[in-house]
């Protein structure tokens, strides 16, 4: 069992086919019957039903455990590596880079779902708390598609953003989002301060920091 395990992890580390495993497990087992009969023969043992059912199950039994322990192992690293990758993804789907004391930018690429509106939520909040963040940008303008189920979302992740104490900025939103909230009857008006880019804010705030 020490050795499936072993096997499982080695073979998952090298990205290997299950199903090369289990040709070679069954060249083992057609190895392993041949050399039990042929055992037998030259031995010239006669071995009656009752014997033979209980070996075949026997040595069955020891090659499923074997591929039991092989495949939980294989199974577990993969989903631990799986795991691993999508905690990196999700902290790099959520950017958050510091501008000047207080401030910083997250800039959003790609699809927006819920889900993704669920990891943002967490790391937001997260980040404000910790970094004592005033005033948080949020740069739309490379959001190809963002979901009318992750937009209603986003209206409550902006409540609790103002709940703590900062201040959102939003910058870029392409006219495929506006549709949609205007479709949804839905403003973020009262909630965050719009731009159309991302450096008209920045030179506002900057401005604003110089004076």
């Amino acid at each position: 069992m020490m050795f499936a395990q072993k096997e499982g992890e080695a073979w998952a580390k090298h990205s290997l086919t299950i199903a090369f495993k289990l040709e070679w497990l069954q060249a083992i087992r057609r190895v392993l019957w041949n050399f039990l009969y042929n055992f037998d023969r030259i031995r010239g043992t006669e071995t009656n039903r009752e014997e033979f059912f209980t070996l075949e199950k026997n040595t069955n039994d020891l090659i499923d455990q074997f591929l039991n322990s092989f495949f939980i192992s294989y199974t577990n690293y993969k989903e631990e590596v799986l795991q691993s990758q999508q905690e990196i993804i999700e902290d790099l789907s959520v950017p958050i880079i510091p501008i000047i004391d207080s401030m910083c930018i997250l800039p959003l690429i790609g699809k927006v779902d819920n889900d993704r509106m669920l990891g943002m939520k967490e790391k937001i909040f997260n980040q404000i708390s910790q970094h004592k963040i005033m005033t948080l940008i949020m740069d739309f303008s490379g959001v190809a598609i963002i979901e009318e189920e992750a937009i209603l979302y986003f209206l409550k992740i902006l409540e609790g953003i103002s709940m703590m104490g900062c201040k959102t900025v939003i910058t870029g939103i392409r006219p495929e989002c506006v549709n949609t909230m205007i479709d949804l009857n839905l403003t973020i008006s009262d909630k965050a301060e719009t731009y159309g880019t991302l450096n008209q804010a920045l030179e506002k705030y900057l401005m604003r920091r110089d004076v």
